[in-house]
């Protein structure tokens, strides 16, 4: 099937990653089934992927720990649509705090979307593409989900439990003898989205965006790739993967590592913060956004600039000794 003939549903649809997603498979034809708490956010979403050629949209707003409302995300994407090619398991909050500071239905709430939104996702979509015979389930979890980090447990726990969800049931088609039908996680890095503007804050610090920051494009890039060529996990950022390699090789290394890092620039120092739910319980106003604000594209582009410079200046010492020793013909 061609990718601009698929069915995609996005949860999270109404901002950062899974709004950039959306897009990402619009652009190509798909037709997208946006769901968030937001009906705003999704309605001004669904514009911009209505813009791209041949892309149909629908909005359905959806509280994802609500296991009747994401079954019925399944439903109206198939009666809409016919069927579900791609589900992508995106909507995620966070809550930062010392361990005992963070109240306990904040961490309830953490748990309940990031793990139970992707069980209720998951079991929602896996019969359709059973009946199909094909389909592709795609999970994001995070860095985080590799090497966890002080000061946000339960966004830890909750993206490993991905990971191991990811596993579990791709040993269990494999088992079953399901061949076409596949499921794959991501992992991004630090991505420039509103995500630490939402997130509940009991330790008294801003949250900001632990450097080096991407884009939300180009966890959606890596999201389309998979339905092209499905794997079993895929890191999204070069930081990240330095992470993840080191977190096998050296995991306690690792460890000390994230801890120092995100003490030192993941909450700032110099800017108090009052304690706040966030976004957990009752979401953002207003239209939503791709962007954080955290400079993900400019500094992408600032480190691409700064490795072409090298690059360029490897070869223009390289040249230079050839010059000065010359190999005899």
């Amino acid at each position: 099937m061609r990718l601009r003939d698929h069915v995609v549903v996005v949860t999270g649809a109404s901002s950062g990653i899974g709004r950039a997603t959306a897009e990402a498979f619009a652009r190509k034809g798909c037709a997208v089934v946006l769901a968030a708490r937001r009906e705003e956010a999704l309605e001004a979403a669904a514009r911009e992927c209505a813009r791209h050629r041949g892309a149909r949209t629908l909005v359905v707003p959806t509280d994802t720990t609500d296991v009747k409302a994401v079954e019925d995300l399944a439903r109206r994407a198939v009666e809409e649509f016919g069927r579900i090619d791609v589900w992508v398991n995106n909507a995620a909050v966070n809550a930062f705090g010392r361990f005992e500071d963070v109240p306990l239905e904040d961490f309830r709430k953490v748990l309940d979307v990031n793990v139970m939104g992707y069980v209720y996702g998951a079991r929602a979509a896996l019969p359709v593409m059973r009946e199909q015979g094909t389909g592709t389930l795609i999970n994001v979890s995070s860095i985080v989900g590799a090497v966890a980090q002080p000061y946000s447990h339960p966004y830890g726990m909750s993206k490993h439990a991905v990971r191991g969800l990811g596993s579990s049931l791709r040993q269990q088609l494999r088992v079953e003898g399901v061949k076409d039908i596949h499921v794959c996680t991501v992992l991004p890095a630090t991505i420039d989205t509103p995500h630490f503007q939402q997130a509940a804050n009991y330790t008294g610090r801003k949250v900001v965006a632990m450097p080096p920051v991407y884009t939300p494009e180009r966890v959606a890039r890596a999201i389309v790739g998979l339905v092209r060529s499905p794997r079993r996990e895929v890191v999204v950022g070069p930081a990240g993967r330095a992470l993840v390699r080191q977190s096998r090789m050296a995991p306690a290394l690792a460890e000390r590592a994230t801890a120092r890092q995100t003490d030192k620039s993941h909450l700032a120092h110099d800017e108090e913060a009052p304690a706040t739910h966030g976004a957990l319980h009752v979401p953002a106003q207003g239209e939503g956004a791709v962007h954080g604000g955290w400079g993900g594209r400019r500094r992408t582009a600032m480190r691409r600039t700064a490795v072409a410079a090298a690059l360029a200046g490897a070869a223009v010492t390289a040249g230079r000794r050839m010059a000065r020793n010359p190999v005899a013909s």
